[in-house]
């Protein structure tokens, strides 16, 4: 295979075990895997958490973490990536996805339910602080929850 391409090598600093923290009361951890997959032209991402605690709030237990995993490649006409995505609840998603100047977004425009996502790997690229938003419209955006990804280094 031929070395990988420069785009795809910018996802090199995502490769690994991450803990996951959304800044929710009452919400516990979760954790995100990336890997390459075949020799390199797709990044996966598979994650999972613990259930919800009881003490967590209403809303977040119906919509506790569930095993879900992400297919990311590259159309080399740009930078720009695909992120194919399914969870447990047997949802599929097709989000965009860009990783530049250490700032990874991903975004979806889909009628009555866009979403987007923005985080800032830290300079040590051990700490990605993030943020998901959603939009009925795409034009008026509410935050749904912040996050934080840690490197995990055991």
């Amino acid at each position: 295979m031929n070395a990988k391409h420069p785009a795809l090598a910018r996802l090199d600093v995502l490769i690994g075990r991450w803990i996951v923290q959304p800044k929710v009361e009452g919400v516990g951890t979760a954790w995100t895997e990336f890997s390459w997959q075949d020799n390199g032209l797709f990044l996966r991402q598979e994650s999972d958490a613990d259930p919800m605690p009881s003490t967590a709030p209403q809303d977040w237990r119906a919509n506790a973490p569930f095993p879900n995993t992400s297919i990311i490649g590259l159309d080399d006409t740009g930078d720009e990536f695909t992120m194919l995505y399914t969870d447990a609840r047997g949802v599929h998603r097709v989000y965009r996805m860009a990783f530049a100047d250490d700032v990874w977004t991903t975004w979806r425009n889909a009628p009555g339910f866009n979403q987007r996502f923005t985080g800032t790997l830290s300079p040590d690229g051990d700490t990605v602080d993030g943020r998901w938003e959603s939009s009925a419209d795409g034009t008026t955006w509410d935050l749904d929850f912040e996050l934080t990804y840690s490197r995990d280094r055991n």
